[in-house]
Order: structure tokens, then sequence, then C-alpha cells
């Protein structure tokens, strides 16, 4: 047999757990360290270790590049597009090197597959545009200054 305890009124309108509530709520917005960053004036610092915008690292003024093929090969999201051409030097360089940044995931398996340290991830996190998000040979190669 079990026995029921009677509630008081204040336990069956939950005043008590709604007061409690209101407590928690007033307790963390008078008392609480602010957190918002107010983001243009403000820059959050990020480690080191973050991967954001990519680049292509060239000496004077090659870039290092030989169209290995690894960097496409290895990007689980296949973002990276390179057509081989030759010097006349018998050395390979890319013609055509594309990254679609909107299918990338930014993973740094390019970075770490490349033998010549060719592409890089910097901490450059602004990466909108007005239009679609693939980064040319060109474009990579200007980003290397700003890094």
């Amino acid at each position: 047999m079990l026995l029921k305890q009677k509630k008081s009124i204040w336990q069956e309108l939950y005043w008590i757990d709604i007061f409690k509530g209101l407590m928690i709520t007033l307790k963390n917005m008078l008392f609480s360290r602010k957190v918002t960053i107010q983001y243009p004036e403000e820059r959050r610092k990020y480690s080191q270790r973050f991967r954001g915008m990519h680049y292509i690292k060239a000496t004077n003024g090659v870039e290092n590049c030989t169209a290995c093929m690894l960097c496409p090969t290895v990007c689980p999201a296949e973002c990276i597009h390179i057509e081989a051409g030759e010097r006349p030097d018998k050395e390979k360089y890319p013609i055509k090197f594309e990254i679609d940044v909107l299918r990338c995931c930014f993973c740094g398996m390019c970075e770490e597959a490349c033998p010549k340290d060719a592409i890089k991830l910097s901490t450059i996190y602004e990466m909108s545009m007005d239009q679609r998000l693939v980064y040319d040979k060109d474009f990579l190669l200007e980003q290397r200054g700003n890094k």
C-alpha cells in the first residue's frame, strides 16, 4: 500500500522551483563576467594551430609547388584541383591550382602531405566573399603576405 504525501499549494504550483530558477537567472545576469566581444573593434585570439585561409609559399617569385598531386589525392573533401605543366628546365609546376573553400573541411591533410611545404593554412579566419569561394593560384600566391 502506497502512501501519498500531501503536497502544499507552493509545491503544487511550482512556486519554489520558479523562484529558484529566477534567482539563478538574476545571479548570472547581474554578477557574472560578460563574454561578448565587440567584433570589428576587438578580435579574438586563436591558437597557433588554428587552420584558416590557404596560401601557397613562394621563393624568389616562383611557387614551391611541383604539381606532385599529393594534396588532391589525400584531400577527403576532394576540393583541390590541379593541372600540371612543365617548365623548359623539365620541372613540373601547376598551370591551374584551385581550392573550392566551400567543400574544404580545413583538416590540414593537404599541408601535411606536401613534400615541398608549398601549401599552408594561415590563421586568417575572415573568408566571407560575395561570390563562390574558389581560390585560384594567383589568389593563393597573393595571400602569403597576409598570413
